[in-house]
Formats: C-alpha cells, structure tokens, sequence
C-alpha cells in the first residue's frame, strides 16, 4: 500500500504539471481567438469620444463599439479603414486639413488611415461600396451616444493583418444645430447630395493589441440588456478559476507535508 507521504508528494508532483496544462489550453484559445481594443479619440474638435473591441474567432469578426459626443439622432457613417497588404496607416490630426479651411474632410483623413476596408453598417453588405450607406449604419440616441454590435464574415487577409485596420465614425455638427447641414460645413465633396457634416470623420482609433479583459466601457448593450455572444474576459475565466483552484490546493497540501497532518482537508460548507 502507498504510504501517506508518498501519496502527498504524488500530488505535489502532479499540481505543477496541471497548472502548466490549464495555463497552455488558456493561452492557445487567446491565441486562436485574438481579441483587440481600440480607444476612439476625436478629431475636427468634435468631443466624441468611445470604445470598440475586434474580437475573431476563425473568420468571423465580431465588432463591438460604443461611443459618445456623436451629433444626436443623425447617423454615423462607420468603417474599419486600414491596409491588408502592410501599409502602415494611422489616424489624422488638425495639421492633415490641406486647403486650411478649419474642418478636416475625408479626402484629407484618407491619406492617413486608408480607403474603406469593412463599412460597419447594421445590416445588409458591409463592403466599401456601402460606405455612405447612412440609411444602415447606426443612429445616436436624442444623447448623443451609439451602441454597436455586429459579427461579419471576413477575408483571410483581415484575419491576418488585423492590426493594420482601425476604426473611424463619421458625422460632425459645425454650426451646433443637432443636425447635418450644409449650412455648418458645405456640401460634402464625396457626395454634393450630402453636407460635409454628415462625411467629415468625428472619431479615430487604432488597434492597441490583444484585449485580455472584459467587454469595453462597462460592457457593450443592444437594445436593453447586456450584449451576447464572445466576451474575451468570459474566455479565460474558466481556465483562471482552475488555475487558481489548483494553486490553493498546492498551498494546502504543501502546508499540511511541513506540518505532519494526516487528517483529511475539510470543504467549506460540508458538516
């Protein structure tokens, strides 16, 4: 019959091993499923302001933004602007307005964060030719504020090159009337049928590397309740728990070797 001692050095041994193994699985599925943050900072002093989370799973790419200051009730032209073929693109800043006219257009913007990858319309195709889509990209409540939630089918080479693409909104209020006007900033010169306001980009932000924590800006909501679907804090939590359940029990069983106690560990709870 084993003995006692060896029956706890039995289980010293194999702790460390189990540790190991639940630290590998957790780190290969954050390695197959890549998660990114992007903090959306203003442009064209708009004061909007958000986060927005990549979140892959094979070729499916899940796109979660939620942001503010944006002009209410209007619409929000949105894309994932960038390069799949590694162009280094980045967002515009107040030195890109080249005719000096005081509001940063998107012919300007585009020479620094690229053409129109993903249009991240609510429905419906999501390629470049539904850029100016406004009647399917999302719509700021009466404050200001969108809530997104989309999962796409991608290429390959979004897949690959993720890091590369970033996230603009669309949709400035020059003349502060709640509204897109060409009164505020002109006529647009993507579209003369729509006024700059509604083109001009209010927001940028660039990929910052793989997200181990939860859903953004406490937590992503469509329509009244929290978001379903990937939750990259909700992946690994699992395989935390186990760890941390395996490390208290090597604590355990290493106090009980040093102290000669042969007595069974008690459960919390049990009689």
């Amino acid at each position: 019959m084993m003995s006692k001692r060896t029956g706890r050095l039995a289980v010293l041994a194999a702790l460390p091993a189990a540790l190991l193994t639940t630290c590998a699985v957790s780190t290969a599925f954050a390695a197959e499923n890549p998660a990114f943050q992007i903090d959306l900072e203003q442009l064209n002093d708009s004061g909007s302001r958000g986060t927005a989370m990549l979140s892959l799973r094979g070729r499916e790419l899940t796109v979660w933004i939620k942001s503010e200051g944006m002009v209410p009730g209007q619409p929000s032209a949105q894309h994932l602007h960038g390069s799949t073929d590694g162009h280094d693109f980045h967002c515009p800043d107040a030195s890109d307005d080249a005719d000096g006219d005081g509001i940063l257009n998107n012919t300007e913007a585009t020479k620094d964060y690229g053409d129109i990858n993903i249009s991240l319309t609510t429905e419906g195709d999501t390629d470049a030719g539904s850029g100016l889509a406004v009647d399917r990209m999302p719509v700021a409540d009466k404050e200001g504020k969108i809530t997104y939630k989309r999962t796409l089918t991608v290429s390959q080479d979004v897949v690959d090159n993720i890091k590369d693409l970033h996230i603009v909104q669309h949709g400035i209020d020059r003349n502060d009337n709640d509204k897109y006007d060409v009164e505020g900033a002109g006529k647009s010169e993507l579209d003369p049928k729509l006024p700059q306001e509604a083109t001009a980009p209010t927001n940028c932000g660039v990929v910052k590397g793989a997200a181990v924590g939860s859903i953004p800006v406490g937590g992503i909501e469509t329509g009244s309740g929290p978001a379903a679907g990937l939750s990259p804090g909700s992946v690994t939590g699992g395989a935390v728990v186990a760890t941390v359940a395996a490390a208290g029990a090597l604590v355990v069983v290493r106090r009980r070797a040093a102290s000669g106690s042969t007595a069974p560990a008690k459960t919390e709870g049990a009689a």
